[in-house]
């Protein structure tokens, strides 16, 4: 059974994050570089404050809000976040996810951000799981 941790290692690098006191411009800047569909922005501390995402982008647009560059983070991004850990199970985490309806969420050990796992990389994480699994049912099925 695949978790996040090793989802996380697959990925490489840290997760993209931008600081408290950055504005929405930057936070859109650093997901256009990164190719990535969010950010997150940690206290000092390593923790999270909150995560800002494309759908929080288009809701600024949808309410005529587009002043990106003069706009704060921190109203604009979600505060309260579901965090995982690097012990949990891809299946759990994608129930999770799918229940509460977002695509991006960030893992958390001891407190501090360690990463950031998207429903992509789960649906991919799980896809090579079945994958191996049918290798091993037709290699069982062969001896």
């Amino acid at each position: 059974m695949m978790r996040l941790k090793e989802v996380l290692e697959s990925k490489k690098g840290d997760p993209v994050t931008v600081l408290t006191t950055a504005t929405v411009a930057d936070a859109i800047r650093a997901m256009s570089e990164r190719r990535v569909g969010s950010v997150m922005v940690p206290y000092a501390d390593g923790s999270p404050a909150g995560i800002f995402t494309e759908r929080d982008v288009l809701r600024l647009c949808a309410e005529g809000r587009t002043d990106f560059a003069n706009m704060s983070i921190r109203p604009c991004m979600t505060c309260d976040i579901t965090t995982g850990q690097p012990g949990d199970t891809v299946s759990e985490t994608l129930s999770t996810m799918t229940a509460k309806r977002f695509r991006h969420m960030p893992v958390v050990e001891n407190g501090k951000l360690v990463g950031v796992v998207s429903i992509g990389d789960l649906v991919k994480a799980k896809l090579e799981e079945t994958a191996q699994e049918a290798q091993a049912l037709r290699e069982y099925i062969h001896s």
